[in-house]
Formats: structure tokens, C-alpha cells, sequence
């Protein structure tokens, strides 16, 4: 099992992370469907802190990396105590596979968990350009042809994937504990632009609840679409007060953001906190200790 071979990272670097790290590792490592565990960023190498993420690249085999993916909030649910469903990540680069990230409450804080899936076939390339600590290794036979054309369109086709009212109010909630971590650590520039996404994603949020049919990109063409009701003239207040504050937050600002989302959410797309609302609430909870 993954945790047999944390030795030699313990050694090296004893991150209060450890623990969780090492039942998660157990966890994904249960599954057959995964080939490959290892740990990348400040873990492994020996950098992290107290605030620090637990960063893994998963090796999943190519024929079932569809399966495997589409089951992972179940899993991260039941066995590990996810608090959300995971947020489909768009800030990780491109390594040939999806990135997701979970909140998982442990010791009292939550800790953000990045698991980027990778198909095996890949996997070669990836441990040749990515700095990381291997826990799992199981080799398999090389992927037949049509496998590895399956995982690379899935992989594709799933970043594609329009997102829906509730991925949009689980990437603030995202942004906002990556915030929190970056006021804190003072990483001004990341800050910036962490806090830039936000407003990005309040904007997709308001578009896809109220103009889910939109022909036009981005910001434009946002006051005619959305200003032709009074739902829609008060999200675009939100959307005003939000981009009216400063370049880069404090964490009072953050937290303020995530009040006017919510109300935004209850007023335009309150389907999107089904089955979520108690999940919020201990979130807000989480936050307030941050």
C-alpha cells in the first residue's frame, strides 16, 4: 500500500498534511483502476507549510479513466469526507488529463485537495517533466491504441463540458479558500489573479443562470442581455459592486464576495444549493476559522 512507501518523503520533509495525505493515498489506491500515485508541489519538495495543499497526480488506466472520473465525487465523499462535490479545476496546466479539486475537513480546517487524473499512457511523460514523489507504481501493460484515444478524448471532451449553476457556486467556494491562502502567505500577484477569476465566475454564474443561450463571449454584450429584468438588474448590481472593489483583497473582502454570491444564487439559480445547503453552511463555518 502507498502508505508503506511515504517513508522516505516523511524523512525528508514532515508536513502536518502527512496523515491525510497518507489516507487519501490508501484510498485511491484501493481502486484498481489506478496505476499510478504520486505526490507533486510543495510536498514533494519539502516546501510546504501549514496552508498547504496536498497535490497528487493519479495514473488511471486509459479504458477506465472515464469511469473512474465520473465516480470520483462518490468516492471522495464516502471514503475521504469531501465536504463538496470537486470543483473542476481550469487554473492547473494542461498535462494530457482533468484536474479536480476537493475541500476535505481534517483537524479542524479544511485542506484542499488537488488530484490531477491522468491516463497511464501518460504517465511516462509526466514523471520525466514533473517534479514529484512517486507512493504507487503497479506497471501496467502498455494501453492498446483505441484506450488511449478514448482517454484523450474524454479528457477533451470533459474540460469542454458546459458547467452548470452548482459547478459555478463550488468554484467560488474553491477560490475562495485558494484566497484566504494567498492573503495570508502574502502572494500578492497570485491574489490578483485568483481574485480576477472570481468575478469571472460570478459573471459565468449570472450568464448561466440567466441567459444560458448566450451567442456572445466573455464580458460582452452583458447590460443588454441581462438588464431586461429587475433579477437581472440586481445580479448586474452584484457583478458592479464586486468588480468595484479593490485590485487585490483582504480576506473581509473575499468573505463578502461569498455572501453576495449566495444571495445572487438564492435570487437567480436557488436549484443549485439542492442537496448542498447543509454542505455550505459547515463551509461557512470553515471559513470564518480561516
Amino acid at each position: 500500500m502507498p502508505t508503506l512507501q511515504l517513508a522516505e518523503l516523511t524523512e525528508a520533509n514532515r508536513p502536518t498534511q502527512l496523515p491525510l495525505l497518507a489516507k487519501l493515498a490508501d484510498i485511491l489506491a484501493t481502486s484498481p483502476a489506478v496505476t499510478h500515485l504520486m505526490v507533486r508541489g510543495s510536498l514533494a519538495h519539502g516546501t510546504a507549510d501549514r496552508l498547504s495543499d496536498v497535490d497528487f497526480v493519479v495514473g488511471v488506466d486509459d479504458a477506465q479513466l472515464p469511469a473512474f472520473v465520473e465516480a470520483l465525487n462518490d468516492l471522495m465523499s464516502i471514503e475521504a469526507g469531501a465536504l463538496l462535490p470537486g470543483w473542476r479545476d481550469t487554473i492547473v496546466a494542461d498535462l494530457g488529463g482533468v484536474g479536480t479539486v476537493f475541500l476535505i475537513p481534517d483537524e479542524g480546517r479544511l485542506h484542499q485537495i488537488d488530484l490531477y487524473l491522468a491516463p497511464a499512457s501518460r504517465v511516462p511523460h509526466l514523471q520525466a517533466t514533473v517534479a514529484t514523489a512517486p507512493l504507487l507504481d503497479r506497471r501496467p501493460a502498455p494501453a492498446a491504441p483505441d484506450a488511449v484515444a478514448l482517454a484523450e478524448r474524454f479528457a477533451v471532451e470533459f474540460l469542454a463540458r458546459p458547467r452548470s449553476c452548482t459547478e459555478l457556486l463550488i468554484e467560488h467556494l474553491v477560490l475562495a479558500v485558494l484566497l484566504h491562502k494567498r492573503i495570508k502567505r502574502g502572494q500578492r500577484f497570485v491574489a490578483y489573479s485568483e481574485w480576477h477569476r472570481l468575478h469571472t465566475a460570478t459573471k459565468d454564474l449570472i450568464k448561466t443562470a440567466l441567459a444560458p443561450t448566450s451567442r456572445y463571449w466573455g464580458w460582452y454584450q452583458l447590460r443588454e442581455e441581462i438588464a431586461v429584468t429587475p433579477i437581472g438588474r440586481a445580479c448586474l448590481g452584484d457583478l458592479d459592486a464586486a468588480i468595484s472593489g479593490p485590485a487585490i483583497p483582504l480576506a473581509a473582502d473575499v468573505d463578502s464576495a461569498i455572501e453576495r454570491m449566495l444571495a445572487l444564487v438564492n435570487r437567480t439559480c436557488p436549484e443549485a444549493l439542492d442537496g448542498l445547503r447543509d454542505a455550505v453552511a459547515a463551509y461557512r463555518t470553515y471559513l470564518e476559522l480561516v
